[in-house]
This record gives C-alpha cells, sequence and structure tokens, in this order.
C-alpha cells in the first residue's frame, strides 16, 4: 500500500549556532531526493557564505532579500514599521509562491524572530501552517518560538549554546558564522 505523501512542520530554536544549518541541510538533502525547496530568509542580508551556494543547486531557490534594515533594536518606531511592511509582504508573498508553484519544502528562516520582533505578524504564519497544503514541508527558525507555534510543530529542535567564541570577544567570521 502506497502512503501518500504528508509535509510536517519543524522548528529549529535555541541560542546555540546551527538553525541556519540545519536547515540548509535539509534544503539539500530534499533537493538531491528531486524536491523543489523554496528558501526564504528574514531579518539577514544577502552576504551569507550559504547563498550562493544554495542557488546553484537544482532545485533550490532563494528568494533575494533586496532591502536590509540592520538590528532591530536600532531602529527608529518608523524604520520598524517600514520594516514591518516589506517583512510581512516576504511572507506572504513567500508562501503564495509556495503554494503556487508546488514546493515541497519551505524554508523560513528566521520567521521566528521576526515574529517575535513584530515584524511579521504570527498569526498570520500560524494560519497559513494551519491551512498549508498537506505535503508541504515547512521549516522555521529562529529563538524563542511561542506556544502557538511550538504546537503546531511536528519536530522541534533546540540548539543549545554551551559556548561561543564569541563570548571571547571574537567576532562572526566569514564561512563559518556567515
Amino acid at each position: 500500500m502506497k502512503k501518500e505523501k504528508h509535509g510536517l512542520v519543524h522548528i529549529y530554536c535555541g541560542n546555540g549556532k546551527g538553525k541556519t544549518s540545519a536547515a540548509v541541510g535539509l534544503a539539500v538533502r530534499a533537493a538531491g531526493r528531486g524536491m523543489k525547496v523554496l528558501v526564504v530568509r528574514f531579518l539577514k542580508t544577502e552576504n551569507s557564505g550559504e547563498v550562493e551556494v544554495l542557488r546553484s543547486i537544482p532545485g533550490i531557490t532563494v528568494t533575494p532579500c533586496d532591502r536590509t534594515f540592520g538590528f532591530v533594536f536600532r531602529m527608529t518606531e518608523e524604520q520598524k514599521q517600514e520594516a514591518a511592511l516589506y517583512y510581512q509582504s516576504r511572507f506572504e508573498t513567500a508562501v503564495t509562491e509556495a503554494v503556487e508553484n508546488n514546493y515541497d519544502l519551505l524554508i523560513l528562516d528566521e520567521i521566528l524572530a521576526s515574529c517575535n520582533y513584530g515584524m511579521v505578524n504570527e498569526q498570520s504564519v500560524t494560519e497559513f501552517l494551519k491551512n498549508r497544503p498537506e505535503n508541504l514541508e515547512v521549516v522555521l527558525t529562529g529563538r524563542d518560538p511561542s506556544e502557538a507555534l511550538l504546537e503546531l510543530a511536528d519536530y522541534v529542535s533546540e540548539i543549545c549554546m554551551r559556548k561561543h567564541p564569541y563570548q571571547k570577544g571574537i567576532p562572526a567570521r566569514k564561512g563559518i558564522e556567515f
């Protein structure tokens, strides 16, 4: 008896390094099996090592981050409002694209922080997860997922930081942290 494909929801969260890396690994695995993957990044720039490599892999689409607003805690209220409009629109465009173009896997990188900072309306994310196509696998990354999002997840993997070079004053390094 053939089992029908059923997409699940993953949350990769915690204060440790590796949430995006785990999502990237899943994207590569899925593409390696002929699946269509859409990667949408929030609160990040194009300046990250995985972006161009992912774009070179057949089956993976990474949407460009054509606007940068900097750290939320440094934004004025006006900048926060402008960023929220941009990121909410980015989310809505991503889910429309994932559904209309029959993607198998949708990765929403740093969507949890986007919700926590009020840049993306969490209710729109929960509604999407509840009503997504049955075969669409979805990954959410970031810190501090809400109880509502945790409840909707099938996988929750928490990455715990025990030690990090930043604690010794070592800044993020090209090719390792970004």
